[in-house]
């Protein structure tokens, strides 16, 4: 019984570090990945919004800039391209007209001019998604803006709108009056920030009445829509995580390797000293 428990420790024990070097290696790829996109929509932000102008005139220069098209690309397949890398819905005309896409290109952008967003999602009567907008925190107020139609809500008097303003049917008419071929139906009635109902698991266990209950504000936050925006992000937030519970995993093995089956056992920290103790230490001179 020892020696077959002590196979099955090895086995566990090698193919928990194997994973470890995996999802380490993931880490790296994820997150050189991110910051090279981090760099180049820096460098983009700060071509289209300078950041001495105001947050008002950069949600105006994202926005201004999106509706400009003759120089982006056209893609005769939409299914080759990914709608959540932001090198691909920043330069290709189709993703731009389609609500998501153009959403997460505006909220990329905006985040790295320093403006709070958030990915606003109108519902309908079914729950489901109809149109995607976004809100922008302005002198203190959440205001929305449609990236699809390159606006900013406003009122008959230039007001800013915020959704709770959209949901008077008078202040939604006059917003949306003077832009060209605006559906009527994407109203602002029913709206949230983050679908739980998605993941079939937690429409379930009904968490969205449980946080509502516990904490009515935990949809507005913080933003946690980067997640489904932008790839490389989804992909680092995962790995890391995978790697802090094999880490665990591995400890509590150590633990049980050392505690009940007494197996000696390599310790990387162990042999990491003591090479670094040796590489420090002055070298003795032979008499």
């Amino acid at each position: 019984m020892p020696k077959s428990r002590h196979a099955i420790f090895r086995a566990l024990w090698w193919s928990c570090n194997l994973l470890v070097v995996v999802a380490f290696l993931v880490v790296l790829s994820s997150g050189f990945r991110e910051f090279s996109l981090r760099y180049y929509l820096d460098g983009f932000s700060d071509a289209i919004a300078p950041s001495v102008l105001s947050a008002e005139s950069k949600v105006q220069a994202i926005l201004d800039c999106m509706r400009v098209e003759p120089s982006r690309a056209v893609v005769t397949n939409l299914d080759t391209l990914s709608p959540r890398d932001p090198h691909l819905t920043l330069n290709y005309q189709q993703l731009l007209r389609i609500c998501g896409t153009a959403t997460n290109a505006f909220l990329n952008l905006a985040r790295e001019d320093d403006l709070a967003v958030l990915r606003l999602l109108l519902l309908g009567p079914d729950g489901n998604t109809k149109h995607v907008a976004a809100e922008v925190l302005l002198d203190r107020r959440w205001i929305v803006v449609d990236p699809t139609y390159h606006v900013i809500m406003k009122d008959a008097q230039g007001r800013f709108l915020t959704r709770q303003d959209l949901q008077n049917s008078s202040l939604f008419n006059e917003a949306v009056g003077s832009i060209p071929n605006y559906p009527l139906d994407y109203n602002y009635e029913h709206t949230t920030h983050v679908r739980l109902e998605r993941v079939p698991l937690l429409a379930k266990l009904h968490l969205r009445r449980l946080l509502d209950a516990v904490f009515p504000s935990w949809d507005e936050a913080a933003d946690r829509s980067l997640l489904l925006e932008r790839e490389s992000f989804f992909y680092l937030t995962l790995a890391s995580l995978a790697a802090l519970f094999l880490f665990l995993v591995r400890f509590l093995l150590g633990g049980y390797a050392d505690s009940r089956l007494r197996i000696r056992r390599f310790h990387l920290r162990d042999r990491a000293l003591r090479a670094g103790s040796a590489f420090l230490r002055a070298p003795e001179i032979e008499q």
